[in-house]
């Protein structure tokens, strides 16, 4: 298969999704996040694809969101699908195969939460992993905050998720994000080698039903997030805090924010 943003392998039963361009660290934009969806559709129906692993190339897993259009990056278009906001039409827990995410090098917004959506996590330990949401002025999607807590619990999640502060692969594993961390030429090469002991000794549908029975009572919860996202994320793109949000970081200053909770929030399903 041919791709403009990833490159897509097989071989020895795994398949090998590459985020690919480098040059900007693999940010996510609309086209990239579409072609990687229509990757792992590929990887559904290939009965030669027994796992799969999703890496970046380069020194970057991904950097986030592709900050080129400024201070309009979140700006809300009321016209646009999930997809078109940059949604893969098929996500890794729609796979009935192991998704691994190979984290080799840093992980930022998106850059992060993609990663929680597959089954397995290895990391670079010197990774810079951020889920800088409320420091651009919006808020965690694909489910993160459902997904983050089930996995590390609700006060390491709060404290990643609301600070949006930088921590490392190695605080990663310590806290259960990550299966391991390990040094960045490493992590490749054991996602891989995960993978293929999968791909020669599971049998893919007693894997596939584990799967699912592993992933189906998160996915109503995930879904119902879900929805509130493409609500809220859009609206507040909109606002000035998510234009303030990019160009603070951009220009390397301090941020000014002007949203007010008692006056500005949206509003909220219970």
């Amino acid at each position: 298969m041919n791709y403009d943003s990833i490159v897509y392998e097989v071989d020895e039963g795994v398949a090998l999704i590459t985020l690919n361009r480098p040059e900007r660290l693999n940010a996510w934009n609309a086209h990239m996040a579409a072609e990687l969806g229509s990757a792992l559709a590929a990887t559904q129906t290939d009965d030669a694809v027994r796992a799969v692993v999703i890496t970046g190339a380069g020194r970057a897993f991904c950097a986030g969101q592709d900050l080129s259009a400024g201070g309009d990056t979140f700006a809300d278009n009321p016209d646009a699908n999930p997809h078109e906001q940059g949604t893969p039409s098929t996500m890794p827990w729609d796979v009935p195969k192991p998704v691994v995410a190979a984290i080799n090098g840093h992980a930022v917004g998106v850059g992060l939460t993609f990663p929680l959506t597959c089954d397995v996590r290895f990391v670079s330990e010197d990774a810079k992993l951020q889920f800088a949401f409320v420091r651009r002025g919006i808020a965690p999607e694909l489910g993160s905050t459902k997904l983050l807590s089930h996995m590390v619990g609700l006060q390491v999640a709060s404290d990643l998720l609301m600070s949006g502060r930088f921590f490392s692969g190695v605080e990663a594993a310590q806290i259960g994000l990550a299966a391991r961390a390990l040094p960045g030429d490493q992590v490749l090469d054991a996602a891989l080698e995960w993978a293929r002991d999968v791909a020669r000794n599971a049998a893919p549908v007693s894997v596939a039903v584990t799967k699912k029975l592993m992933w189906e009572n998160l996915r109503p919860e995930i879904s119902a997030t879900f929805q509130q996202e493409l609500r809220l994320i859009p609206w507040l793109g909109s606002q000035p805090d998510a234009t303030e949000g990019v160009m603070h970081f951009m220009e390397k200053r301090a941020a000014s924010w002007s949203g007010s909770v008692t006056d500005d929030m949206p509003e909220m399903d219970v």
